[in-house]
């Protein structure tokens, strides 16, 4: 036992090493079993093992704002939150198709939490993720600009089967930021997907872009083939909170 334990060890099979010990702890419940069906059980151990912490490590490394679940959205009458266009685009379809999302609608109409519940599910189908808020992204991609790491930058965003860029529409994007944006976009045009969350409705897009060149570019890659969620209703943040209070 102790060679074979060593000898899984070797190969990296941690996991199979605690079903084997549990296995022989349990020599009752698997005595019954073939040779076959007990190792097929160590090797499903140490698959499942490795899928859960790969899921793991994407979720930390897509830095998301909030802890948002699938399971937690809420469907309230006239908050415009389809159950059948969300139960399409949690299967990660669009992330197959490379289809973006546009999730716009007034402060506290729960944007942030949708699109993180979202990319949530996205990690849960073992896709690469990345949140951001627009202004923190564009000063980054400067900042690389100054220091070297721009093309790097861009790789590794390029790399995320998922992009989500939140604020959107803050403030009027400069001539540099709407070209380094510009950039990122281009990179993952029908390659991937991006999430993009704003207060304001898709039409106003335009004129938050200085350039109007960029800005053709810029909503082409976006707007086509898309999905849009404009949520309404009452505040989410008003709701919780006289939840907690009752």
């Amino acid at each position: 036992m102790n060679a074979l334990n060593n000898q899984l060890k070797a190969l990296r099979l941690s996991h199979a090493v605690r079903a084997l010990e549990q296995q022989q702890e349990q020599l009752t419940t698997y005595a019954e079993l073939t040779f076959e069906e007990r190792l097929s059980l160590l090797l499903e151990a140490e698959l499942l093992s490795r899928n859960q912490t790969k899921i793991a490590r994407l979720k930390r490394q897509a830095k998301l704002r909030v802890d948002a679940q699938p399971s937690q959205l809420i469907y309230q009458e006239g908050r415009n939150l389809n159950r059948k266009q969300m139960g399409e685009l949690l299967t990660g379809s669009y992330l197959h198709k490379h289809q973006n999302i546009l999730i716009t609608g007034p402060t506290g109409a729960g944007k942030t939490y949708l699109a993180c519940a979202l990319a949530t599910s996205a990690c849960d189908l073992q896709q690469p993720v990345r949140y951001y808020r627009l202004s923190r992204l564009l000063d980054d991609l400067t900042a690389g600009r100054l220091d070297g790491s721009y093309q790097k930058q861009l790789h590794a965003l390029s790399r995320k089967a998922l992009l989500v860029l939140d604020d959107w529409g803050m403030e009027t994007l400069t001539q540099d930021h709407a070209g380094h944006l510009l950039e990122v976009l281009e990179d993952r045009y029908q390659a991937s997907s991006t999430i993009v969350i704003s207060q304001l409705p898709v039409k106003e897009w335009y004129n938050m872009i200085g350039n109007a060149t960029v800005a053709d570019a810029l909503l082409d890659r976006l707007v086509h083939n898309s999905h849009r969620i404009e949520l309404g209703g009452e505040s989410m943040r008003k709701l919780v909170q006289s939840d907690h209070l009752a």
